[in-house]
């Protein structure tokens, strides 16, 4: 049943191409059976995340003007990966290029589709240590900004809302999910804020005291009323 595909394609028609992106119209039979059209986005480069974190559990953000939302954006170091390139290769490229950093340590945090109901693109997010900080070296596209902030205030800006970038929160969160059983990096947060106010007393004592692990309900809470 999940493989059943419940849309007929009558006709495609490509409407725009250019070097990143070719867009086709297509006419179509929906599920319900009525006729119709359905615009899709095909990109030519894989979208490439990576989260530099340093001994010290901060990360470098990159802020630019995102002229498509004519505004300014914060976000972690992106960049997009050709066809025939490896995604490991490109993401080590960009960090580079964006921050001028390289890493000793790379890890495949995650992977994704941004915008399955009108685009193709995939994104590779990647956990990036050991670093090394050189010169950056930015394409003609990019006049960037760098900042270096702790995890805990860039999972903060995710929710507040001013990082607002998907695949920057793609990468913060799945992070933040990743270490969420690692109580003892957490005791000294839970000490440092009334944490019956978060979840039941005896789960934290048990997290923080008594055991290794916490659940991910109340490490979620935990981090829903720590950073709003």
């Amino acid at each position: 049943m999940e493989d059943f595909n419940p849309w007929k394609t009558l006709s495609e028609k490509v409407v725009y191409d250019n070097a990143w992106i070719r867009v086709h119209e297509d006419n179509v039979i929906r599920p319900d059976g009525v006729p119709g059209i359905y615009g899709v986005v095909e990109y030519k480069n894989k979208a490439i995340g990576i989260l530099p974190i340093d001994d010290d559990q901060h990360i470098n953000l990159v802020g630019q003007y995102r002229y498509p939302l004519g505004s300014y954006s914060w976000e972690i170091p992106e960049g997009g990966c050709p066809l025939g390139e490896e995604p490991l290769e490109a993401a080590k490229r960009e960090l580079k290029e964006e921050t001028g950093l390289t890493a000793a340590n790379w890890q495949l945090l995650g992977t994704a589709h941004l915008s399955n109901s009108v685009s193709d693109e995939e994104a590779f997010w990647y956990l990036a240590t050991g670093l090394t900080q050189g010169e950056a070296q930015p394409d003609g596209t990019e006049e960037l900004s760098h900042k270096r902030v702790s995890f805990e205030e860039a999972l903060h800006m995710v929710a507040i809302g001013e990082i607002t970038d998907a695949l920057s929160i793609l990468a913060i969160n799945s992070y933040a999910i990743k270490n969420m059983r690692r109580a003892p990096r957490l005791a000294p947060i839970f000490n440092a804020h009334p944490a019956e106010e978060i979840v039941s007393q005896s789960r934290v004592q048990r997290a923080v005291h008594g055991s290794d692990y916490i659940d991910s309900g109340d490490w979620l809470k935990f981090v829903n009323a720590e950073v709003l």
